[in-house]
């Protein structure tokens, strides 16, 4: 039985450079690009939040992830089947359930995303949560544009979002 009090770590290599990944027993809690700064960010704010500490080493989840984003990345899988722990402020984890219904290829708006949660005023705090979103990727932030439908802020760089934009267009048939 995994230790409850624990947030194991690892680096995870895809095509668009490592990844740290963290999960506790329940499931996956953190998906972060390790260039930057950010993951180290999330995972403090991960560890506070959970009261867990974190510390490198293996979990069950981490080879299922492996696959699924190396399939992701091959353009073979659209949904990711992972258990995820999301751990933020009740309209953080609105957001970020959210932003999973978003559909692979598509983008919504901001703006059209904060009235599909039913906030529409809400659109700063939006745009706020997804930059606090923990879980890259499997929690598909980089599905969210600006109103005119340029790219707006990604915390793993805007090049990256284009990229991954690009490939689920390229993989919907």
């Amino acid at each position: 039985m995994p230790n409850e009090n624990l947030i194991v770590t690892t680096q995870i290599q895809t095509l668009l450079g490592s990844l740290l990944a963290g999960a506790t027993g329940q499931g996956l809690c953190l998906l972060e690009f390790d260039d930057g700064g950010r993951a180290d960010e999330q995972l403090r704010r991960l560890a506070r939040r959970l009261k867990c500490q974190p510390q490198a080493g293996t979990s069950p989840f981490f080879d299922a992830l492996q696959t699924q984003l190396d399939e992701y990345f091959a353009g073979q899988r659209r949904q990711f089947e992972l258990p995820l722990v999301l751990s933020g402020t009740p309209f953080q984890i609105l957001a970020w359930v959210g932003l999973q219904t978003i559909p692979y290829g598509q983008t919504r708006s901001y703006r059209a995303q904060a009235e599909w949660l039913g906030k529409p005023a809400a659109v700063r705090a939006l745009g706020k949560a997804n930059a606090d979103n923990p879980i890259a990727i499997l929690v598909p932030c980089h599905r969210l544009v600006g109103s005119d439908g340029n790219l707006t802020g990604y915390g793993g760089g805007l090049w990256r979002k284009e990229w991954l934009l690009k490939l689920e267009k390229e993989n919907i048939q």
